[in-house]
């Protein structure tokens, strides 16, 4: 076996210096790039930031006011701790029911919107559909089914069942499309099928990246949740927007913590279930 030594002192293999220069040239940003790409980012933003009406100075005068809301928010009343709870398990039973349904039929979508998988014929219409639905806000998905359905936690999953096919179809996709092409090839020179290579090609490689993003679209679903409520669509939303229209700080307040330590339990656990997926 040879020793460090030995090692040190054998000549290793030069890189051709054209060879070099090119990948050099390769890994290198000129400098006037970065220099034009800096200008325009910075024009874009200040640009952005005038139309938007940004003000440094209004955000200062208003954090006073932000400072004297949150102090009103305690300390919290949590005489009516046991609606808080039953809200809270309402609103984590239509996050569970629509994260389930959402990442069943964005997967299903997803199938249809890889280049690598579905042909041109169902690729474009589902990426189309895809677009449309994401383009949507929320609360517009939830006034359409409470308006179907009426209100209630129901309208809530549907609209969380369908705003997910939007944005977690997309990032599913993406997920199968960034796989490695290796075992791929290998299935495919061989006579694989289509759904053998799915099945055991692409899905083994892509299931790690598909349970977290299953795990970030249930907590956002848990904190869409208290959003949706504020249009009947069940949750703990309608009640937030109660205490606030009443003026009742304190219960306000009670709700809120309870809204983080939930959100919080719900971030950990999930944080557990990734760190064991990697």
């Amino acid at each position: 076996m040879a020793t460090l030594q030995d090692r040190r002192s054998t000549p290793q293999p030069q890189l051709d210096p054209r060879e070099r220069d090119r990948l050099e040239r390769a890994v290198t940003v000129p400098r006037s790039r970065v220099v034009l790409g800096a200008v325009v980012g910075l024009a874009l933003v200040l640009w952005s930031a005038d139309g938007a009406q940004f003000d440094f100075l209004k955000l200062g005068e208003g954090a006073a006011n932000v400072g004297e809301f949150v102090t009103r928010l305690f300390p919290p009343d949590f005489t009516k701790l046991s609606l808080i709870v039953a809200l809270l398990v309402e609103t984590l039973q239509m996050a569970i029911v629509g994260t389930v349904l959402g990442a069943g039929l964005s997967l299903l979508m997803a199938f249809g919107a890889a280049s690598t998988i579905a042909p041109t014929w169902l690729y474009y219409p589902c990426r189309w559909a895809m677009n449309i639905i994401r383009s949507l806000p929320d609360l517009v998905i939830a006034l359409m089914f409470v308006s179907a359905v009426g209100l209630g936690p129901f309208a809530g999953i549907l609209a969380m069942t369908v705003g997910s096919i939007g944005s977690i179809g997309k990032i599913f996709a993406e997920a199968m499309e960034s796989v490695d092409r290796g075992p791929i090839v290998a299935m495919e020179a061989v006579g694989a099928s289509k759904r053998q290579v799915v099945q055991y090609g692409i899905l083994p490689q892509a299931l790690p990246m598909l349970t977290s993003y299953t795990l970030l679209l249930f907590e956002g679903n848990v904190r869409g949740a208290t959003i949706l409520g504020l249009v009947g669509a069940g949750g703990i939303g309608l009640e937030l927007t109660t205490a606030m229209n009443r003026y009742e700080y304190g219960h306000l307040g009670a709700m809120v913590l309870c809204i983080v330590v939930l959100v919080t339990i719900i971030d950990q656990a999930s944080a557990i279930i990734r760190k064991k997926l990697t």
